[in-house]
């Protein structure tokens, strides 16, 4: 299973947006079981990307 467009377009965008507020980006996971993403950020961010393209913290930490 590879990643599907709409989440390479999320990924450019969440990892833009990481940039702009001056966050390391410490692990990027694709998961082929599943199809999904998942972005470890500076300051314990974690991001889930889902297969449409959506994403979410999975955690309280947020920008």
């Amino acid at each position: 299973m590879l990643p599907t467009v709409e989440q390479g377009f999320t990924c450019i965008r969440v990892c833009q947006m990481l940039s702009n507020y001056y966050r390391n980006i410490l692990l990027f996971r694709f998961d082929s079981k599943t199809g999904t993403i998942y972005i470890l950020a500076q300051e314990n961010m974690e991001i889930f990307i889902s297969r449409d393209g959506n994403w979410r913290f999975l955690n309280e930490a947020g920008l």
